[in-house]
């Protein structure tokens, strides 16, 4: 049966079936539920959807394992049962199908980020693949099928981890956006060259839309590659009907656009979500005479990858502030937060007198501690207007979407901003609003990549738009924080992905420091120490018990706590500041002071009292 699938493709149309998990749902299993894991708790109900399949007459069925990863898995509590799991999977389809119908392991994106755009690294990503696909091999299935990815990457990832454990035939498919394009605007003849390219025996679309938008992607391949092609759209763009989403697309309009699907050049077709077995009935009436047309390739993509690095900005042209960062000069940053109202002035006020005083660039928050501001791209560029000042740009992935951060950061540049800092963000719990949404796309260290990208003139979707990008992408980093390990790794990650400084949290402890500064030894990117001039001793325990990562050493505790409360107080922060900062002057780049309350004042006497000192 280990050529039974490509034995088919070479004889015609090779249909598939249906949807497995919106038949589970209509079977009463609740969304909320782990469905790979019915294959354990019923599978009996499993068992019999295929059935159905089989008998309406699909030659390839699903095995029911599309989120059966460890990553996904991981979610429900039941990574240890991944083997189990696939393999019953398998084993269901295989006798469901009375040997009627080919078994295809069906296999699904991670469910995580992988790099570019997160922590887990392509390796690992190719790791998780070849262990499920090792699990499904066991379990006897004829192929494999890799279905609804978005990611490009993630799905070259996929295909190396079945090849790393099997010959079997691999058919690999993307799913499309309403506009025909996938996630990150790639098109399909540009998928499809790539998938081939990396060894996908089938290539084609699934899910997400209906027929007409996939039979328009499948027309494009066609004219790009002359690899077998598979077409198994949703059925329809589902509708709400009375709080239920209502698959709308008819058996006999599915059928009739299965037979446009191999007339353009598709000799695989399907279902995806929606369809049924009576969808694929009918498929099969209107396939039976029909056979998969010749493709006449008739656009040519460049299979080179262009040399990006060639056109990026070199770093001290950036800005003046990665003027001196290059340089090696000690620079002065101070933290002011935008306002929670829409008038600037007293900001902008401030921020003209720091100038004066010799600071170098103002840093704008991005509603820090989730709190509910004025826009930091706004408040940056009525600095830099009205002052002439420099600003480093804070921005935040909790917001926002992918496709609104990069429309965000590019509207940044038109706008005349250079110095970026990019943070993963405080979640909204934590925030004025507990009951807003966060959207978390990417942390920061996929928005580092995206933003490396675009100094080169590329875009999510790897698309050339011009001219580059010329960022200087800083990021934050804890030296406090509880998983240092993973805080040290994370740092390393952001640097490879392309950040050219960091900003650390408030230092209080030099112990706590030092640590960090001799694990990142190997790290050849400026350091900037955050300093923040105590307020009060109720300051104090704020920043010792509520900011995470953050400690303040016993000492300075019972210097604030036997200070009077005022102006006395805020003198005794400004003076501990000093001290910490003279002390970490030779090891550092540059310092960012936190202006508390944005009472600037304080932050340059703090830099005034280390200019003096040193």
């Amino acid at each position: 049966m280990s050529n039974g699938f490509l034995d088919l493709l070479r004889q015609g149309v090779v249909l598939f079936d249906g949807a497995i998990g919106t038949e589970l749902y209509a079977h009463g299993v609740f969304i909320n539920r782990c469905f790979d894991e019915i294959n354990l708790s019923n599978p009996s109900l499993v068992e019999s959807i295929h059935g159905e399949y089989v008998q309406a007459g699909a030659d390839v069925i699903e095995t029911n394992t599309f989120g059966a990863n460890r990553a996904k898995l991981k979610l429900h509590g039941l990574d240890s049962k991944l083997e189990e799991i696939n393999v019953q999977g398998a084993r269901l389809a295989r006798k469901a199908s009375s040997r009627k119908a080919l078994v295809a392991g069906s296999m699904g994106p991670l469910g995580i980020k992988i790099e570019p755009w997160g922590p887990t690294s392509n390796e690992e990503a190719v790791e998780f693949f070849a262990e499920q696909a090792r699990a499904l091999l066991e379990g006897g299935v004829d192929l494999f099928i890799l279905e609804t990815f978005s990611d490009l990457n993630e799905i070259h990832q996929a295909v190396r981890g079945i090849k790393k454990i099997s010959d079997l035939p691999v058919i690999a498919q993307m799913t499309l956006q309403k506009d025909g394009l996938g996630l990150f605007g790639t098109e399909p003849g540009e998928f499809a060259l790539r998938l081939t390219e990396w060894g996908a025996d089938v290539v084609g679309v699934n899910c997400s839309v209906g027929p007409r938008i996939t039979l328009e992607a499948i027309e494009k391949m066609a004219s790009t590659v002359e690899t077998y092609l598979s077409a198994q759209p949703n059925a329809g763009i589902p509708q709400n009907v009375d709080g239920r989403n209502i698959y709308m697309v008819s058996p006999e309009y599915m059928a009739e656009y299965s037979m446009r699907f191999v007339k353009a050049g598709a000799s695989v077709v399907g279902g995806c979500c929606g369809t049924t077995p009576e969808h694929i009935r009918a498929m099969r009436n209107a396939l039976s005479s029909v056979k998969p047309a010749k493709h006449h390739v008739s656009v040519v993509i460049s299979e080179e990858i262009p040399e990006w690095e060639a056109r990026s900005i070199a770093a001290e042209e950036k800005s003046l502030l990665a003027s001196k960062l290059v340089k090696g000069e000690f620079v002065r940053l101070v933290e002011m937060v935008p306002p929670r109202g829409c008038d600037p002035s007293e900001i902008i006020a401030s921020a003209k007198d720091l100038q004066d005083h010799g600071i170098d660039a103002i840093n704008i928050p991005d509603s820090p501690r989730a709190s509910s501001r004025m826009s930091p791209i706004a408040m940056a560029v009525l600095i830099e207007q009205r002052t002439g000042m420099e600003t480093v740009l804070h921005y935040c992935c909790r917001d926002r979407n992918i496709l609104g951060m990069q429309s965000d950061i590019l509207g940044a540049h038109a706008l005349g901003l250079r110095n970026m800092l990019i943070i993963t963000g405080d979640p909204v719990k934590a925030g004025d609003y507990p009951d807003a949404t966060s959207v978390f796309d990417i942390d920061s260290i996929g928005l580092t990549n995206v933003i490396y990208g675009l100094n080169r003139g590329r875009d999510i979707g790897g698309h050339d738009f011009g001219v580059p990008t010329s960022f200087l992408i800083g990021v934050g980093v804890n030296p406090g924080a509880a998983d240092f390990e993973l805080e040290i790794d994370r740092l390393h990650w952001k640097v490879d992905a392309g950040a050219e400084f960091a900003i650390t949290q408030p230092v209080f402890d030099l112990e706590v420091f030092e640590r960090f500064r001799s694990r990142i030894k190997s790290i050849k990117i400026p350091v900037i120490a955050g300093i923040w001039p105590l307020t009060s001793y109720k300051n104090a325990e704020f920043m010792n018990n509520e900011l995470p990562g953050v400690s303040v050493p016993k000492n300075i505790m019972l210097r604030m706590k036997n200070t009077l409360t005022g102006e006395s107080a805020a003198k005794e922060g400004v003076a501990i500041a000093n001290e910490l900062l003279t002390q970490l002057y030779p090891s550092i780049a540059g310092v960012q002071v936190s202006a508390p309350f944005n009472r600037h004042s304080l932050a340059l006497e703090v830099v005034r009292g280390m200019d003096k000192d040193l």
